[in-house]
């Protein structure tokens, strides 16, 4: 049963604040990955069939590496309802496999704006980052998602590798008072 379910996105399921909150709080793997996907189900919804095809259709072609056609779907998605937190997110995937990080970027935030909580965005942002070369904000972004999700071991991995070399440069670790990256 969805409750609170806003004309344009999953990401206003009443739902998700109780989810968050376990999530944050269980040290049970198999259930906090339980708790992860029934969030991303959330994300995922959507009241329109037209927006879950098109969707559908972009994850089918970011699959089979088909950038451009996930990017042409994603397109759609966005235009149909630029509520959609999750259309974002996912045009800035196509955007970041295409090497268009500015895009991505733009995106991500965009999604973030819709969606503050959007472990995923904020992974993803991370990555951007790191590939072009901006390892002290990747790393914000990494923690940022951690602070939501803690139970995301290779970003966790791979923000305690980016500390270890920025060590030498006094980088601690940081917990962004905000989103804002």
């Amino acid at each position: 049963m969805t409750l609170g379910v806003p004309a344009g996105a999953g990401q206003g399921n009443l739902q998700l604040d109780s989810l968050f909150q376990a999530l944050r709080s269980t040290t049970d793997v198999a259930y906090a990955e339980s708790v992860e996907e029934h969030i991303w189900d959330f994300w995922l919804e959507h009241p329109d069939p037209a927006m879950v095809h098109d969707l559908r259709a972009g994850v089918l072609s970011l699959n089979n590496d088909d950038y451009q056609a996930a990017l042409h779907a994603f397109d759609a998605a966005v235009t149909r309802d630029p509520s959609y937190a999750e259309g974002w997110n996912k045009r800035a995937s196509a955007h970041y496999m295409l090497g268009d990080y500015a895009a991505a970027m733009t995106d991500l935030h965009h999604a973030l704006s819709l969606e503050p909580r959007h472990f995923g965005a904020l992974v993803e942002l991370g990555l951007v980052y790191l590939s072009i070369g901006d390892e002290r904000v990747a790393l914000r972004a990494f923690d940022a998602a951690l602070a939501i999700n803690p139970h995301l071991d290779r970003v966790r991995d791979q923000a305690d590798s980016i500390r270890h070399r920025l060590n030498g440069m006094g980088v601690g670790r940081e917990r962004p008072a905000s989103l804002a990256l």
